[in-house]
């Protein structure tokens, strides 16, 4: 009831005007004790909620929420002969989680979840994810797949050309990729992909998609980032310029669905000369880091699975993804 109450509040909130204590009581239902609550609880989740005595409540500036009806009504034939159901929460610890704990499994297949904000978002190697009050895309899809025999290695990769893809429809260019999950832009991370899978790989399975994406970060969480972050207003210039939200989910869904739905039978191979096309590191003097170990290298690519081709003292050596991770080199 919690999370009802505080998206119906959100919900009045969100047009950036004054609102008393007492409407938003009368709109949720609840004291005007508990609307402070709610304020509270609002701020520690990175939302910037002013009270001045006789005006109100408001937010520093208004918010653009996730509407699913206008979400469905963006796909395209091909994704929406393919979603079966598009969850939009208010809050929830993780949209790859949610998925993963549907049973059974197949009843997540095409199953859309996304979130206006994350408790626990997580990354690559369980880093976490900051998801702030409707500041990002935080979506992801899951699929089952019944067994494939080509290898699992690039899909993070594919979804990397979709996202891309998806961004280039609503007029946001500039995205570049970096090896293997990363969607960043001129060096700073803007998004990142993140894939899990439940049941056996070559067999009958889960495959949960999730991606992130700071669409308008606050600056005081862009200075809790312990990296250099960018966002999609940035971008396009400014936060007027983006299209909805909703509408860059139903963009994202199109590109993604028809990723998953391809994949099983083409493999990486279809998406790397787009994946080349946005390599961030191409050319560039890389370094690679496993466990305790750093190897450094010429980047020269990637082959027709999405394994990293790192040119190493004159020989060209491959990579799979696994516990890897990249970075250029200092």
């Amino acid at each position: 009831m919690t999370n009802a109450t505080r998206a119906r509040l959100l919900g009045v909130l969100a047009d950036g005007h004054f609102h008393s204590g007492q409407t938003l009581a009368d709109e949720a239902g609840i004291s005007r004790t508990a609307v402070w609550k709610h304020v509270r609880g609002l701020r520690q989740r990175g939302l910037d909620v002013f009270a001045v005595s006789g005006h109100g409540y408001r937010l520093a500036e208004p918010l653009d929420l996730l509407d699913s009806q206008a979400i469905i009504a963006g796909l395209d034939d091909r994704a929406s002969g393919h979603v079966s159901n598009v969850t939009v929460s208010h809050e929830i610890d993780s949209t790859n989680r949610f998925l993963l704990d549907i049973t059974p499994a197949d009843s997540a297949h095409g199953h859309v979840c996304l979130a206006e904000y994350q408790s626990a978002g997580r990354g690559r190697h369980g880093q976490q994810w900051h998801s702030p009050i409707a500041a990002g895309l935080y979506l992801s899809i899951g699929w089952r797949v019944d067994g494939m025999a080509e290898p699992l290695t690039g899909l993070s990769l594919a979804a990397g050309v979709a996202a891309t893809r998806a961004l280039a429809a609503c007029g946001v260019h500039g995205v570049e990729l970096k090896w293997p999950n990363d969607l960043i832009s001129a060096g700073y991370k803007l998004g990142g992909i993140l894939l899990q899978v439940r049941g056996e790989i070559t067999g009958p399975c889960l495959w949960v998609l999730g991606i992130g994406l700071n669409v308008r970060l606050p600056a005081a969480v862009i200075e809790d980032i312990d990296q250099p972050v960018i966002d999609l207003a940035h971008l396009a210039g400014s936060a007027a310029a983006l299209p909805s939200r909703s509408r860059l989910a139903a963009a994202l869904i199109n590109e993604l669905i028809a990723c998953l739905q391809d994949y099983p039978r083409t493999g990486f191979k279809p998406y790397s000369g787009d994946w080349q096309r946005h390599d961030a590191m191409s050319g560039r003097r890389v370094t690679l880091t496993t466990g305790n170990r750093q190897i450094s290298g010429q980047m020269v690519g990637v082959d027709s699975s999405g394994a990293l081709l790192l040119a190493i003292d004159g020989q060209v050596q491959r990579f799979a993804a696994g516990e890897l991770s990249l970075r250029a080199a200092s």
